[in-house]
């Protein structure tokens, strides 16, 4: 095998990051594998080949990326969403709310991390914690109410009085805020 010059492995990165933005996975996998083993340590690459094998649908593969990635950068919350997203796929639901909890000490003003223990709550049977949440995120974020009717994670509380209370309360928010 021929060794390639460092600016090489760089633009592998950047190409696998583009196939990924385009939504095909195979192709950034491709691009990763160009890139010498001896340079696979970064988190970038695990991170990108984490987000790769989950767009796969291989969520075991993914995970272990995404592990890579974790102990490289704690906090990167792309790495976190991905395993918390993985962990729900592979049925660990209290590792991915375990995971969703750690992205909100770091990330605590991103709504989509509020919005994603909601999902994760409901789906655990925590009403309690899912409405709560639910709340937080919409009152962040109102439009995260439009992806509610598209969320099978709520299907549970569908015809819930207090999930139906907080769901119009956000679009009170929302035309409030227009």
């Amino acid at each position: 095998m021929v060794l390639l010059p460092a600016s090489r492995p760089k633009r592998y990165l950047n190409a696998a990051e583009g196939y990924l933005m385009l939504e095909m996975p195979e192709q950034a996998l491709r691009e990763l594998s160009r890139i010498a083993s001896t340079d696979r340590d970064s988190e970038k690459y695990n991170r990108l080949a984490g987000q790769a094998q989950q767009l796969a649908k291989r969520y075991n593969e993914a995970l272990e990326a995404y592990q890579h990635a974790y102990e490289k950068d704690p906090e990167n919350l792309t790495t976190l969403m991905g395993m918390a997203w993985c962990y729900k796929r592979t049925d660990q639901l209290p590792l991915a709310i375990s995971i969703m909890e750690e992205a909100y000490q770091h990330h605590a003003e991103e709504p989509t991390v509020l919005y994603n223990l909601s999902c994760y709550f409901a789906l655990a049977g925590d009403k309690t914690n899912a409405l709560s949440w639910l709340d937080r995120s919409l009152r962040m974020e109102p439009a995260l109410k439009n992806l509610i009717k598209e969320e099978p994670d709520f299907d549970s509380l569908l015809g819930d009085k207090d999930f139906q209370f907080i769901i119009e309360s956000a679009g009170d928010k929302t035309s409030q805020n227009t």
